[in-house]
């Protein structure tokens, strides 16, 4: 998308460095920038490359001993090989497309075999999977974050001049992971038979889509309108509009869960045990608990979610990529998953080197000491991890609260100032992130093309005079305790609520916050709720207040604008009657005011173009009346965060970015990473 992050080196450590590579348009296809109306992979025979931007980590592995990869031998793994023998699987050149996807790898050819561990906290966050073993949809981010979406499963890919037909030419010849071809009937029965079903997902799209087979290996996507942010969503995970999504729906399998492709499903559905048609196809659809449906990704569920305390997959015998030497991915054979729902016993089995890769839960500022002081012995080290998010907290008052009187106050800029004075950042700073990070608003990170430093500065000076006198100007009566009173003489009260189980700093962020309104007479109080109750309470609009992570810090600031513009529903706690407006169309909800009207606009001038300038644009003025109205509080900017691999785990990039846009670290490709010494 929009260049904003660029990896960097610590000193003193060995790395080689690749700048991105333009194009060398007869042989290696590598990513190039989006242009204004098309990006065109070259085909012909030439398998598309890309590389890997930034710098990669050589570390020395368990034991001191570093003498390199001799690289795999022969062309796939020999757990594959015996098999193609046994006559069990056939021969690599009938399981690869015509044109497989290249990968340079970030320092070196890798070897065959192993297993990778991660860990993850219980069924619940099995969307953590999609991180490493779950990324491949039709384009991705490129690994630096930097460019815009590059091809993937598509070969290439063409963008109409209005902005309305996204064309994408796939794969001659690529395969499920059952060896069954994948076509654009794939493409085609997954958005217009599930994704358009109402049944499946009522409510339909703002812009409707569909999806027109132009022959076996070509598809066209036609929305009614302009959708500038398409591909954009393509590079994304999980929702039902992420690329990921649209391409695990086979539909030579789940058709007969379909009632437009079996006129027996009903019985099906009794046999099944289901509720009903819609319950049966979401269970075989569920990529991470149906170890039979086929897939793309380069490891295959053997042991589901739901089934035991692990999920288990191994290599995919057709998966569709190879390194510049012919063999094909991933290097690892498998990838388990330990579901540990204390992040206590995570921290212990990383600190015992029984973990091979690990971002959440336990990279935490406090646990960074206790993490470095036992690299040598548990057999790991750190990389690199460049938060997306801006915030450490964005703090909203509920600008709809159902009570008229305290939605007056909080709608009252002069009061959102007076609080934000009256915040002592530097001490939450110094008390709760180890002096780690700036006073700072919600606004964008300073890496951002799109940084706007009064916005990002703006009411962080800690001043409780001067917060008094913006306070005073707004509620100047108070009771006999030094509260201040509304107008109908009832105290104000305001209870923060948050999702506990997440960010461990949040309670000792908000004691401090509750402490510092109460001096200056704003009776504050705090409460920890469940995830989904909290969600479920947000949503509603049933809250004083809430708090969140600032997402929008990087390039996720145009599909995540929620701190900026309250868009999509969720966490834009500050504005739940306004997003309704917005996503109704003006059906349902509180028409906003004129500013926040205007950043509506502006959002759908970016939704209506693939421009990148014009998106930017139209951004920086979202951002310009953000700072104007001062929706949301900040406290903190996100600290540089990191992540633990082992030392045997090569090919991992010094530095990635963090984000669940991104999504960390699956754009850097987790199929090119290897084991030394295999």
């Amino acid at each position: 998308m929009h260049g904003l992050i660029r990896a960097c080196v610590r000193p003193g450590v060995k790395s080689r460095c690749r700048q991105p590579l333009k194009e060398d348009p007869v042989t290696k296809n590598v990513a190039r920038s989006l242009s204004r109306r098309r990006f065109l992979a070259a085909s012909g025979g030439a398998a598309t490359v890309y590389l890997l931007g930034g710098c990669s980590l050589e570390p020395e592995p368990r034991g001191g001993e570093n003498e390199g990869s001799d690289g795999p031998q022969g062309q796939e793994s020999p757990m594959l090989a015996q098999r193609v023998a046994d006559g069990d699987l056939p021969p690599l050149e009938e399981r690869l497309p015509a044109n497989p996807l290249v990968v340079e790898p970030v320092a070196e050819i890798g070897s065959y075999g192993g297993e990778l561990t991660s860990a993850i906290l219980g069924p619940g966050e099995a969307i953590q999977l999609y991180r490493i073993v779950g990324y491949e949809a039709l384009v991705r981010w490129t690994p630096d974050w930097e460019i815009s979406v590059i091809p993937n499963i598509a070969e290439s890919f063409e963008v109409s001049d209005d902005d309305r037909e996204f064309t994408f030419r796939l794969r001659d010849g690529m395969k499920w992971s059952d060896g069954e071809p994948f076509t654009a009937d794939d493409l085609v029965f997954a958005r217009n038979d599930v994704l358009n079903n109402e049944e499946l997902y009522p409510g339909g799209s703002p812009n409707p889509v569909r999806a027109e087979k132009i022959d076996d290996y070509t598809v066209t996507f036609v929305f009614d309108e302009p959708e500038g942010l398409f591909l954009q969503d393509q590079a994304k995970v999980y929702a039902s509009s992420a690329g990921t999504t649209l391409v695990s729906l086979p539909k030579h399998y789940l058709e007969q869960f379909h009632p437009d492709y079996n006129s027996e499903l009903d019985d099906l559905v009794e046999s099944e045990g289901a509720a009903d048609w819609m319950q049966l196809f979401q269970d075989k659809a569920e990529i991470w608990s149906n170890p039979d449906l086929p897939t793309l990704n380069p490891w295959i569920v053997v042991d589901p979610v739901g089934e035991g305390n692990q999920v288990r997959l191994e290599r995919n015998p057709y998966y569709f990529k190879t390194d510049p030497d012919g063999n094909q991915l991933p290097y690892i054979d498998r990838v388990t998953y330990d579901m540990i729902q204390d992040e206590e016993v995570i921290l212990l089995r990383v600190v015992s080197g029984d973990i091979d890769f690990q971002l959440r839960p336990v990279n935490s500022l406090e646990n960074r000491p206790v993490l470095a002081e036992d690299r040598e012995s548990g057999g790991y080290r750190f990389f690199d991890a460049v938060p997306a998010n801006m915030n450490t907290m964005a703090l909203c008052l509920n600008l709809s609260h159902e009570n008229d009187e305290v939605r007056e106050v909080f709608r009252n800029k002069d009061f959102r100032i007076g609080l934000s004075h009256a915040i002592d950042r530097e001490e939450i700073i110094t008390a709760v992130y180890q002096r780690q990070g700036e006073p700072w608003q919600c606004a964008p990170r300073p890496e951002s093309e799109l940084y706007n430093e009064e916005l990002a500065k703006q009411y962080t000076e800690y001043d409780v005079d001067l917060a008094n006198e913006y306070l005073d100007g707004v509620l100047p009566d108070k009771d006999g305790d030094g509260y201040r009173l509304l107008p109908s003489g009832d105290r104000l009260q305001i209870l923060i609520e948050f999702a506990t189980g997440i960010w461990p700093d949040y309670p000792d962020t908000l004691n401090l916050i509750e402490g510092y309104w109460k001096k200056v007479g704003v009776d504050t109080s705090i409460n920890g709720i469940d995830r989904s109750l909290f969600l479920e309470r947000t949503e509603a609009g049933d809250h004083d207040a809430a708090v969140w992570q600032g997402s929008g810090g990087l390039n996720d600031i145009y599909l995540a604008p929620r701190f900026y513009v309250p868009t999509i529903a969720g966490n834009a706690a500050y504005a739940v009657t306004w997003t309704r407006w917005y996503q109704s169309g003006g059906e349902s909800g509180e028409e906003p005011p004129d500013a926040m009207r205007r950043q509506f606009e502006l959002y759908d001038q970016i939704k209506a173009t693939t421009d990148p300038e014009e998106q930017a644009s139209a951004m920086a003025e979202i951002l310009r009346i953000a700072r104007e109205e001062f929706w949301v509080m900040g406290i903190n900017l996100q600290p540089d965060e990191y992540g633990v691999a082992a030392a045997t785990l090569r090919n991992i990039p010094e530095s990635m970015p963090n984000s669940w846009t991104y999504p960390t670290p699956a754009p850097t490709n987790p199929e090119q990473y290897f084991f030394d010494g295999n």
